[in-house]
């Protein structure tokens, strides 16, 4: 009964779509992995591997025009609304091509045709953000909406409060969207919060808070159109909270054993977002496994091709960090 609900819910192009996203995102972020420890790629990566369902859910349900904001772990939150593998590779590079020239890198990838306002390296700091492009919409009078993408960790510091309160005191077009990973770097949820729900917090500033399965990508997008309509109607935000795990440490590098037991990673690894949505298409009669796999073929071809896109790229030239640091007119 539940399957043939979920089958009418949305297209077979739409549910393959939302596969193919998810997939993006996991082969996306293993490569990510691969090409730091062959000394490819400068600086550092926070794989988001194993929350693919909660950004794809999400942004799946926004329009073009929507925007988000998102977090170091951003990577999924980015591909998600749309931004093309190559571009966001030659990014974590620091190539010319990528969508910051190759002067934000992995934790700093933005693009404003895409509704992107940015990763960000700061814990929390890309709420309130998300709260200005919300009284943007409502002032300039349109029904976009924005979501801004944050962790655990981030529940706890004084700009979700601030935010929150500010959003839902303006009943703001904006969705608070906790990917709860269980853990702030090495610290678990239990430990820093004494709270089982992060979605609790949604009470005491007098807004929505639901608490969702952050691995069940039907789920995450049943309750995300929920929460965009809200928006779009002009009542104000939702909080919602998005139960998942991060299969790798906090960031590469980082091997998590000497806060997690192995037992706790594989408990979680069975419960992949990926093979529990391939698993209900196939139970939906969406699609056979052969159409599936044909889509990771493809996927991973791309995922090649951006690769060599990025590698091929050029770098920036010294005098280039002196292009973008000013706007190009000042209007009074």
């Amino acid at each position: 009964m539940i399957l043939e609900e979920e089958r009418k819910m949305m297209t077979k192009e739409k549910l393959l779509e939302m596969y193919e996203k998810m997939v993006k995102i996991r082969f996306f972020e293993e490569e990510g992995v691969q090409l730091f420890f062959k000394r490819i790629l400068p600086g550092n990566v926070h794989p988001s591997i194993g929350q693919e369902a909660i950004p794809v859910g999400v942004c799946s349900v926004l329009r073009e025009d929507d925007y988000i904001t998102s977090t170091h772990r951003g990577h999924g939150d980015i591909i998600a609304k749309g931004a093309r593998v190559d571009r966001m590779m030659a990014e974590l590079l620091g190539k010319k091509t990528g969508y910051c020239k190759g002067k934000g890198g992995s934790m700093h990838v933005a693009d404003l045709d895409l509704g992107i306002l940015g990763a960000n390296g700061i814990v929390g700091a890309g709420l309130p953000i998300a709260n200005g492009a919300a009284l943007a919409f409502k002032m300039a009078g349109t029904d976009q909406v924005c979501v801004s993408f944050f962790g655990d960790g981030a529940s706890n510091t004084g700009s979700f409060h601030e935010a929150l309160n500010l959003a839902s005191v303006w009943k703001l077009p904006v969705i608070f969207v906790c990917q709860n990973n269980q853990y702030a770097f090495s610290t678990p949820q239990r430990t820093h919060q004494n709270i089982c729900d992060i979605a609790v917090r949604g009470t005491g500033y007098g807004i929505p808070g639901l608490c969702i399965d952050g691995n069940d990508v039907l789920a995450v997008y049943e309750a995300a159109t929920g929460a965009v309509e809200t928006a779009r109607k002009g009542e104000g935000p939702t909080l919602l909270e998005c139960k998942t795990y991060r299969w790798t440490g906090h960031f590469v590098g980082d091997s998590g054993t000497t806060y997690r037991t192995k037992e706790e990673v594989e408990d979680w690894k069975k419960r992949d977002p990926i093979k529990l949505y391939r698993e209900k298409l196939v139970a939906m009669g969406t699609c056979g496994v052969d159409e599936l796999e044909k889509i990771n073929q493809r996927v991973k071809k791309e995922i090649e091709e951006a690769v060599v896109f990025a590698q091929n790229s050029p770098d920036p030239k010294p005098e280039d960090a002196l292009e973008d640091v000013y706007v190009d007119r000042y209007i009074p």
